[in-house]
């Protein structure tokens, strides 16, 4: 008959077919990561002016204490421009850890 919408029916599964792929947060500039930097408390300040120098904007949040952790979202592609601009302010880089922002936040 004209005018009358036809049922489709879908098979749906608990279980997939398929493996799952793992997902990412991204953008046209890559993945999202997050960037933690475990320092001396003395060296926050000097870390922090070393931060504002990256060529994007670094919101960081901060937790007091032994050490002191400075955390920010950055994208995968960007982190070379950080670590350049923490060496050349003498930031060590060997306490930069990055993670998938996924996880982190899931964690």
């Amino acid at each position: 008959m004209p005018g009358r919408l036809a049922w489709k029916e879908t098979l749906v599964s608990a279980c997939p077919t398929t493996a799952p792929s793992l997902p990412v947060l991204a953008s046209s500039e890559g993945e999202l990561v997050s960037v933690r930097i475990s320092i001396e408390p003395r060296l926050l300040e000097e870390t922090l002016e070393a931060l504002a120098e990256v060529p994007f904007p670094v919101n960081p949040e901060i937790c007091h204490g032994w050490p002191t952790i400075v955390e920010f979202p950055a994208y995968r592609s960007r982190l070379a421009e950080v670590r350049a601009v923490l060496q050349r302010n003498r930031i060590p880089t060997r306490t930069v850890e990055v993670s998938r922002m996924l996880d982190t936040i899931l964690t």
